[in-house]
């Protein structure tokens, strides 16, 4: 008990299964070594994998052998499961993966049934403190949709790559493995939130990687959103960057008095990398102000709300259809901008909106237009990855997700900044943009002309080779700060890859535009930001 106190725990004496890895590294080695590939695959059909059952087994074992003290479960999968529990596809070549269209129309055959057994496993692994680790290389989907709750629920990483020969997988391993100063790892297992509110608040739920305990008191809403019904909440696993969205909502107003103080208290209780329990109280205390009152405004955080705004909107997705979502947040924006635009009452030219709500809309612009929205172009392996990231993910990350940044580099001075546009592109520029998920240098047409000369590698060209090399660095940065590692791109402009850069930018420029004034044109049937908001307006000032 002593240790326990001093955050350090006692040696489990029961888990005679388990033995620390000096014992055993000789055993493990030779397991290791003689693994054998499977046997030859028939003609036409794919290599057989039973991952459901091989999980499942897995899960067994920990449940027996390290209850509660927190545990990883890593799979290594280089296609889907074809046979056994959690069957993503038949092992002939003839039946093709399911896509986006089959999930809509109902012609995905194991999809329902394997998503049901994956979430019922995610239940078991979150009881008994289980992670669950998803490493996946291939050129082709690998179940990642259906093995998206399991991972997502106890807190697990989800790499989708394309050879286990790569530095990203590499760098994912590392990073999961790294060690603190005492070297102990750098993981908190069996992880339990708990909120106390005052009797005028109540808990609606969570967005993110947890589990909801059932638990619950007179504080709890009846409205549930997402992990809800309860006051506490459980985490398989905890990180430096797990990000939890919680929801509340006003009691009864009558009773309220305006500038009395409430307060939402969240006691986090975890097992830390040495298996010492450790409990961390955070208390936030608030006043209650009117319904029109000043205050409402000055304290909004546009970034914090687009963040929890995308994560309602995933959540609405994968129970609806794409085109009800952007219905919705069509809706929400109406409503914000109606209630805390300045205008005169059907004259949209006069709308305006204070600094701290400006962007605001932009930000549900770009989000519309998101992967996480529009599945087009995407599978659902890469639909559930970047639906997964955002869900966990802190806010700097989730507005990156939203509306990247892109960076220019000229001969003009240092990169600045520039608007996610498609006017941005330009022949003697340098653009640097990063979505988070993909990171794309984007070389002008005379930009890249010149380096194809080999003028970079002339010593009369100095600024030139430096200018090449800037944003090649500041890629570099960004690749090596954030796991899973990013996809980098360098493409030409009017070269085939250029379109992960245009696919994101705002088509100012379209086909259908009059006056092009020697921009880059985009091919694209979508509005552009300035109708939006001029359509935005027109709908906000009606009231």
């Amino acid at each position: 008990m002593k240790q326990l106190h001093l955050g350090k725990a006692p040696a489990n004496q029961k888990q005679g299964f388990l033995l620390t890895i000096s014992e055993c590294e000789f055993s493990i080695t030779t397991a290791i070594e003689d693994i054998r590939s499977s046997p030859p695959v028939m003609p036409f059909h794919r290599p057989q994998r039973s991952t459901g059952a091989a999980i499942s087994a897995a899960v067994g074992l920990l449940e027996g052998c390290s209850i509660n003290t927190g545990s990883r479960i890593m799979v290594f999968t280089s296609g889907p499961a074809t046979i056994g529990p959690g069957m993503i596809v038949e092992s002939d070549l003839g039946n093709a993966i399911r896509t986006h269209r089959d999930l809509s129309s109902g012609h995905a055959a194991h999809y329902k049934k394997s998503s049901k057994f994956y979430k019922n496993l995610s239940q078991r692994l979150v009881n008994a403190s289980i992670v669950l680790d998803l490493f996946a290389c291939s050129l082709d989907q690998v179940g990642a949709a259906e093995l998206r709750a399991s991972v997502e629920n106890s807190g697990g990483l989800m790499m989708l790559g394309e050879s286990f020969e790569s530095e990203q997988f590499k760098k994912c391993l590392r990073h999961l493995f790294s060690c603190d100063e005492e070297g102990n790892l750098n993981m908190c297992f069996d992880a339990t939130i708990e909120i106390v509110t005052t009797k005028d608040v109540k808990i609606c739920g969570a967005l993110g990687p947890c589990v909801s305990l059932r638990r619950k008191n007179g504080t709890v809403s009846e409205k549930e959103i997402g992990e809800g019904d309860t006051n506490m909440w459980k985490l398989a696993t905890l990180t430096n960057k797990t990000c939890i969205a919680f929801f509340f909502q006003v009691g009864d107003e009558r009773n309220i008095q305006p500038n009395s103080a409430f307060f939402i208290q969240f006691i986090t209780r975890y097992r830390h990398g040495n298996m010492g329990i450790r409990k961390r109280v955070t208390t936030a205390a608030r006043r209650w102000v009117g319904n029109h009152s000043p205050e409402i405004a000055s304290g909004f955080d546009q970034e914090a709300a687009a963040s929890v705004m995308a994560r309602l909107a995933i959540h609405k997705a994968e129970r609806g259809f794409a085109h009800d979502v952007i219905r919705w947040l069509d809706n929400m924006l109406i409503r914000f901008a109606s209630k805390f635009g300045n205008y005169v009452q059907e004259d949209p030219s006069s709308f305006r909106l204070s600094s701290n709500f400006s962007m605001y809309p932009q930000f549900m612009y770009y989000l519309r237009r998101s992967q996480f929205i529009d599945v087009f172009n995407s599978s659902p392996d890469e639909t559930a990855f970047f639906r997964l990231m955002l869900n966990r993910e802190g806010l700097v990350a989730s507005l990156l997700m939203i509306q990247p940044t892109l960076l220019q580099y000229s001969f003009d001075g240092p990169p600045v900044p520039v608007l996610l546009d498609i006017c941005s592109i330009s022949p003697d520029v340098i653009l640097l943009f990063d979505s988070y998920f993909y990171v794309v240098i984007h070389y002008g047409s005379k930009i890249a002309q010149w380096r194809k000369l080999g003028y970079d590698k002339d010593p009369n060209h100095e600024s030139f080779r430096k200018l090449l090399e800037e944003p090649e660095l500041d890629a570099e940065q960004l690749v090596a700060e954030r796991v899973p590692v990013p996809k980098l791109i360098k493409c030409d402009q009017h070269s085939s890859q250029a379109r992960f850069l245009l696919a994101k930018l705002n088509p100012s420029v379209t086909q259908n535009s009059e006056y092009t004034n020697g921009s880059e044109i985009v091919f694209t049937d979508d509005v552009s930001l300035q109708v939006f908001i001029e359509h935005l307006q027109d709908l906000a000032v009606k009231g």
